[in-house]
């Protein structure tokens, strides 16, 4: 059984797509053991507190510098035999030290197909805000490893979505969550727990 963090900002919508899985049997081999907020006021820490998750609260301001917040995190990941880290809406960079340590081991979901509206300054609302901007007719979902280049590893899986004429960002932003992030992402952490995910290089199979 593969301990799982998942680590989380704000509402934790798709930490509770996770702990739905979860409680379905659908997270075949994996556990969501911890759950870690930059933000102590996020809503996601009630999630996990009526899952019966334990959860920590690592705020980057709280340390002197990059490195002494990504320690604390590697310490705490260390202690609870973390397997698999999970992004979910996680604002906080991780370092590339953690990165390293966690290669192929850390995957995060992101509100669009990469490599459109991604990287630096591309979360939330703004992703959604610039495909609507750009007038494109099909967004989506990306899961994908996490590596040092901000949405920049291997992609394990996307799923398209399409763009109404009437959509807002919020609207977009709901869809999306639906049709394609609450579905991926469960998915692929599950794949990866149970070993069925193969990395090379870039790539990445499904056995």
């Amino acid at each position: 059984m593969i301990n799982i963090a998942v680590l989380v900002s704000g509402g934790g919508t798709n930490l509770q797509a996770l702990i739905d899985a979860e409680q379905a049997g659908r997270l075949e081999n994996g556990r969501i053991a911890l759950v870690v907020s930059s933000n102590p006021g996020a809503f996601a820490l009630e999630r996990a507190a009526k899952a019966g998750i334990p959860s920590e609260v690592l705020r980057r301001r709280d340390y002197p510098s990059a490195e002494a917040w990504g320690e604390a995190l590697a310490a705490l990941l260390a202690e609870k035999e973390i397997g698999l880290i999970v992004l979910a809406g996680f604002m906080t960079v991780l370092s590339a030290d953690i990165c390293r340590r966690y290669e192929n081991k850390i995957i995060n979901v992101h509100p669009s197909l990469i490599p459109s509206f991604c990287g630096e300054g591309f979360y939330g609302l703004h992703v959604h805000e610039a495909a609507l901007a750009k007038g494109v007719k099909v967004t989506g979902a990306t899961v994908h490893f996490v590596s040092e280049v901000v949405d920049g590893g291997a992609i394990i899986a996307q799923k398209a979505v399409e763009v109404a004429p009437e959509d807002t960002p919020e609207t977009l932003q709901k869809r999306v969550m639906r049709q394609a992030e609450w579905l991926l992402l469960p998915q692929a952490v599950s794949d990866f727990c149970a070993g069925r995910l193969r990395v090379d290089g870039a790539t990445v199979t499904k056995a």
